[in-house]
């Protein structure tokens, strides 16, 4: 397996920690990034960088980059008329804009590799249209419609994909599954019966950074227990 360069943004806790330990295990130099999270660990395949994605600080990168994945994100579930517009223009910044700057500071590095992919996170949510998810969505509808047009302008040398995950037990999600009465009703809403892990989301993204996925770009894969498509 060759040796690539990835850096995870918001590698710290959740789906970004899982898959940094993942990148590791399979022997890649990962470039991680944290913010309000302390690392977890580390490995002399791992180069941490605190970094805030609505600043105006520089990435530490490699000169070539083979993959980015950009994992920051928010959970906040309310009726529409509570939410305010600076609450959507935050949300915004740190969903949409954060990524916009990362990649603008990577694609130089990333054009370099000749054969890099891109990984973003949108939600079940977009296509699903659930109550009180109007802030979410938002920013992830922008995020998916980003996908799709730089996976064409930057074909044929970078791939750009999003994952759409269920309701998937991370730091963010905590309040939605702090009690076993609140896990058990969501996993009922599942086809398969249970809530995701960050293992799940992470092996997607772990498989679409890799030599096995170089046939695949523009996509939204959803990897949400069958909620988005089956009704049982």
């Amino acid at each position: 397996m060759e040796t690539k360069n990835i850096v995870v943004i918001g590698a710290s806790k959740g789906i970004g920690l899982s898959l940094t330990t993942m990148l590791l295990e399979q022997g890649h130099q990962v470039y991680a990034t944290y913010s309000n999270t302390s690392p977890a660990f580390n490995h002399p395949n791992l180069h941490w960088q605190n970094f805030d994605v609505r600043s105006s600080e520089t990435l530490n990168l490699p000169e070539v980059l083979h993959g980015l994945v950009y994992c920051p994100g928010n959970i906040a579930l309310k009726p529409f008329n509570r939410f305010s517009s600076a609450d959507f223009s935050s949300d915004y910044e740190l969903q949409v804009l954060g990524a916009v700057t990362c990649l603008q500071q990577a694609l130089g590095a990333l054009k370099k590799s000749g054969n890099a992919a891109v990984i973003l996170f949108s939600t079940v949510a977009v296509q699903q249209g659930l109550p009180f998810h109007s802030l979410v969505s938002a920013s992830k509808g922008a995020l998916e419609g980003l996908t799709r047009a730089l996976a064409a302008e930057l074909a044929p040398n970078i791939r750009v994909n999003a994952i759409a995950p269920s309701l998937t037990n991370t730091p963010l999600a905590e309040n939605l599954l702090n009690s076993d009465a609140k896990k058990e009703a969501n996993a009922a809403r599942h086809p398969l019966k249970r809530v995701g892990e960050p293992q799940d989301i992470a092996a997607m993204a772990a498989f679409l950074l890799s030599e096995q996925a170089t046939w695949i770009s523009g996509q939204i894969m959803h990897v949400d227990g069958g909620i988005s498509a089956l009704r049982i």
